[in-house]
């Protein structure tokens, strides 16, 4: 199996908005969502995971709920603020033009071709 790959700085927040986004989640289970949606191909540890939580949280882009996970453990459920949502779509856009830029400079040709 391949090395899972590092996250690019500032990516972080915004992985965890999108995981939240698909469905309410604990704080392992974003670890999870995010190792399952990538192919396996990007790993976040706890402990860059759980500051980034709350972060958002203090941010108003999520919000949290204690609940109990699978195993009944008592454990903070977050979802997505209405605030977390356009943030989401904000800077999945500004991803895309990001992508679209290094697509076009990595597939650049000798003589401008």
């Amino acid at each position: 199996m391949p090395t899972p790959a590092s996250i690019l700085p500032g990516t972080l927040d915004l992985l965890v908005l999108k995981a939240v986004s698909l469905g309410p989640q604990h704080g392992y289970g974003i670890l999870l969502r995010i190792e399952q949606t990538s192919g396996g191909n990007l790993l976040i540890e706890q402990g860059a995971l759980y500051p980034a939580l709350y972060r958002l949280e203090t941010k108003g882009l999520i919000q949290s709920e204690w609940g109990q996970s699978d195993n009944n453990r008592r454990a903070k459920f977050y979802t997505l603020t209405t605030a977390g949502e356009a943030q989401l779509r904000e800077e999945l856009t500004a991803w895309d033009r990001l992508v679209e830029g290094m697509n076009l400079a990595l597939a650049a040709k000798a003589g401008g071709q």
